[in-house]
């Protein structure tokens, strides 16, 4: 008897804590849309564009993702200086259906799959994360090559005035 509840002592252990260490970045109850419209205003006073992560918690490959952004210094300071992100969800519970829609149809490419938006809500561009891959993960050079093609600065025309000497 001692041996079996040592064993789900174990196991409930082992439950609880894979639970706490699992991030929750989607939350299929939120109002996206009046979360992009949030994003967009504090883009507009932060000079920022806003970077729609779309996905799920499911998603291996989100979660991924995240993980990358979140630990690797040099990608998580040019993202948070460059964007507003906002994680729309994509779930059984909530697929956001009309959003997708209106937004061209992005769950085409996969999960996850990023939209940049500038600072007054215009689609910039509909990213495959497909491209962003390397072997098992995310290759950092190719995610801080897309943050970088997308941010303000380089849609900015002043960046490609050729300066006088």
């Amino acid at each position: 008897m001692k041996k079996l509840l040592l064993f789900a002592a174990i196991i409930a252990f082992v439950n609880v804590a894979g639970a706490q260490t699992t991030p929750t970045l989607y939350h299929p109850e939120a109002n996206a849309k009046a979360e992009i419209a949030a994003a967009v205003k504090k883009a507009a006073t932060g000079h920022k564009n806003v970077l729609l992560q779309i996905g799920g918690n499911w998603c291996s490959w989100c979660l991924r993702f995240n993980g990358l952004v979140t630990t690797t210094d040099s990608l998580n300071t040019y993202l948070n200086s460059n964007y507003e992100v906002v994680h729309v969800n994509y779930s059984k519970e909530n697929t956001n259906e009309k959003l997708l829609a209106e937004l061209g149809y992005p769950q085409r490419f996969g999960f996850p799959v990023f939209i940049i938006l500038d600072s007054k809500g215009n689609r910039l561009h509909t990213q495959n994360s497909a491209y962003l891959e390397e072997g098992k993960g995310y290759s950092k050079e190719k995610v801080l090559e897309f943050f970088q093609n997308w941010a303000p600065a380089a849609l900015d025309p002043k960046s490609y005035v050729e300066k006088t000497k």
